[in-house]
């Protein structure tokens, strides 16, 4: 209008359009069961540690040998949304299945540098301080790809971790396999986690320091998710014992 017809249109008070917040999608405990149940192998371990542990999908495939503190029952997550850290539980049950898969990863790592293939990628400031980190046990990625693949970055032929499109095909095809009436992502998982902590009683607060919401209002949704909403609180008519019913009325 200003410029083609050129009228003066003043000034307009007004406010974008904000997007409400969705609620989640959420398995309950007996589908997550039924999707662990149509995995198999390294996909299964990698969507029980997500779902054991409230895991990012991309902090899930970024996690490195060091990051894993089984003796402490802990997962240590680096530079997660935000650039920030935190530290997650790691579920006493999945133990024995890590330490099987951490013996399997020795021997690829031996094989590796028996083949004098290149480290790992590094972030930028490690890769100057620490240049022969990446071929230290430690700094071995947990899921790693099956073949080397080339860094498109260096150009560099080496070792990368699982991509994102192949976890989340087998996520799919365990759903499509449970015949589930909801999109299933592995981004559910999280949300399960969250929701189940919740409904056994967990308080808000840990909840958000475990998923690592800055804010607790991202945390709070999935209040909405939960079968009996409170934080599994009775309702005080519950707490009244056995009801009896009230005498009749009489005719007087």
């Amino acid at each position: 209008m200003q410029e083609g017809l050129h009228r003066d249109l003043g000034e307009f008070n007004f406010e974008r359009a904000k997007r409400g917040p969705k609620i989640p999608t959420v398995l309950s405990p007996e589908q997550c069961g039924q999707l662990f149940a149509g995995l198999a192998g390294t996909p299964r371990l990698m969507a029980e540690v997500m779902y054991g542990s409230g895991l990012r999908l991309m902090e899930l495939l970024r996690l490195r040998i060091h990051h894993l503190d089984l003796a402490r029952g802990q997962i240590q997550v680096f530079a997660g949304k935000g650039d920030k850290d935190r530290i997650t539980m790691l579920p006493d049950g999945l133990r024995p299945h890590l330490v099987r898969h951490l013996d399997r990863l020795r021997l690829l790592h031996q094989e590796d540098r028996a083949n004098q293939l290149p480290g790992v990628w590094l972030p930028e400031g490690l890769a100057r301080k620490f240049s022969n980190a990446g071929v230290s046990w430690t700094w071995q990625w947990v899921f790693p790809a099956r073949k080397p693949s080339l860094d498109p970055t260096s150009g560099v032929i080496r070792r990368h971790h699982v991509t994102d499109s192949t976890f989340q095909n087998d996520i799919r095809r365990a759903a499509n396999l449970a015949r589930f009436d909801k999109r299933v992502t592995p981004h559910v998982l999280r949300h399960s986690f969250a929701t189940h902590l919740l409904e056994g009683g967990t308080d808000i607060r840990t909840v958000q320091e475990l998923l690592g919401h800055s804010d607790i209002r991202t945390t709070q949704i999935y209040l909405h998710c939960m079968r009996k909403p409170g934080l599994g609180v009775k309702s005080p008519f519950d707490q009244l014992g056995q009801w009896t019913p009230p005498p009749p009325l009489s005719d007087k």
